[in-house]
Order: C-alpha cells, then structure tokens, then sequence
C-alpha cells in the first residue's frame, strides 16, 4: 500500500472513530464497470453479515452502483473491507 493510501485510511479510522460508537451501522457505496463478477465478489464479501446490498446500474448499463448497509464492528473492520474490495479492477469507493 502506497503513503497516499496509508494516510487516507489513516484519517477515515480517524473520522470513524469521532464519529460512531461501535458497533455500528456503515453505508458502504461503490461503482464498479457493470460485470457481474465484479458485482458478484463485492455481494460475496458481505456475506453473512445481515448486509442490505442495493444494486442501480447506470443510464448506459456501464456501471453499476452498489450499496451496502451493514453493521460493522469497528472502524478497523470498515478500513479491512475497503482494502479487501479494492483489488477489484475499475472498483471505486465512494
């Protein structure tokens, strides 16, 4: 992990961490190229997590933008997802 990204997740764990008490409920949102692999791997990654998954493909069909609702931990476990997810080609974390 690059120092640019390091101190992006180090601020987020800041942000969370001000702003929640754990554990607590996070809106994960992402937009992926519309593949349904790619779609397929982030729903997966929140398995058995009592997430609610909302899936809206764009006007053109794309990309597809994915949201997450799901109780969370703590903001280390928020940080772990993100950094999970992001080995996904084309993913961005809103």
């Amino acid at each position: 992990m690059d120092k640019k990204t390091e101190e992006f997740y180090d601020r987020l764990k800041e942000e969370l961490e001000k702003s929640n008490s754990w554990p607590a409920l996070y809106l994960f949102k992402f937009i992926v190229p519309t593949d349904t692999d790619k779609i397929e791997k982030i729903e997966k990654a929140f398995d058995c997590l009592g997430a609610v998954i909302k899936t809206t493909q764009s006007k053109t069909g794309k990309y597809t933008s994915i949201s997450v609702d799901v109780q969370m931990k703590s903001s280390q476990d928020i940080i772990d997802k993100y950094i999970e997810l992001s080995v996904i080609e084309g993913i961005v974390s809103l």
